[in-house]
C-alpha cells in the first residue's frame, strides 16, 4: 500500500471516531482523535486499562501544543529547543482534550512529533492524536510491528502499512513532568 493511501485511510478512520494502529518515531501506538471521548474510551477498553491512567498525545508543533495546554512553562520551551530525541513532556493544565487524556491533577502528557507520517496525519486531522503503546496494560510495549499481539491488531479499525517491515528495535520516549515554577521530575528515562 502506498504512503498516501495510508494517510487517507487513517484520516478517514480518525474522523469517523475510530482507532488506528500506527508507527511513531518511538514505538507502535494505538491512536485516535484526542478530542473524541468515545474513541479514547475505546482505547482504554482495547488496552484493558483503567481510565484514571492518562494517555499521551502527539501534536505537530508548538502552535498546536499551545491550544491544548493552559500555559507553556519556560523550562519546557528550553527543553524543546535543545532536545535532539523524542521527549514527552507532562504539562500542567491540559485543556480541550477528551476524557482520560488529562491526569487527575489536570496535567497532560504531550509530545511534539518529528515523525513525517505522524506530522502529516496530525496536520490533516487538525487535532492531536492519542499515542499509547500498542499493548494490553501491564504487558511489554512492542518495539516493532512484529511484536504486536494479534488481539491488539484485530481490535482496531485500521492498521497502517507504513514501516511494518521495519525490524529496528525502538523504545518509548522519556517522559518528564514540568511545573509552571520550573520544577522538573523524570517520570520515565
Amino acid at each position: 500500500m502506498k504512503y498516501e493511501e495510508d494517510l487517507k485511510n487513517s484520516l478517514r478512520v480518525l474522523n469517523e471516531g475510530g482507532v488506528i494502529l500506527y508507527p511513531t518515531e518511538t514505538i507502535w501506538g494505538l491512536g485516535c482523535d484526542a478530542t473524541n471521548n468515545e474513541a479514547t474510551e475505546r482505547i482504554f477498553k482495547i488496552k484493558n486499562r483503567i481510565e484514571s491512567s492518562s494517555l499521551i498525545v502527539l501534536v505537530d508543533g508548538e502552535m498546536m501544543l499551545r491550544r491544548y495546554i493552559r500555559e507553556l512553562p519556560s523550562a519546557a520551551s528550553t527543553i524543546l529547543g535543545v532536545a535532539d530525541t523524542p521527549i514527552t513532556i507532562i504539562y500542567p493544565g491540559g485543556r480541550n482534550l477528551a476524557n482520560g487524556i488529562t491526569a487527575e491533577d489536570g496535567s497532560a502528557g504531550i509530545r511534539i512529533t518529528k515523525d513525517r507520517f505522524c506530522s502529516e496525519l496530525i496536520g490533516r486531522l487538525k487535532k492531536p492524536l492519542v499515542s499509547t503503546s500498542a499493548n494490553k496494560s501491564g504487558e511489554p510495549a512492542p518495539s516493532c510491528y512484529d511484536e504486536i499481539v494479534p488481539d491488539i491488531i484485530n481490535s482496531v479499525d485500521y492498521v497502517v502499512f507504513h514501516r511494518r517491515e521495519d525490524r529496528q528495535k525502538h523504545k518509548a520516549s522519556p517522559v518528564i513532568k514540568i511545573e509552571l515554577n520550573g520544577e522538573i521530575k523524570i517520570i520515565r528515562k
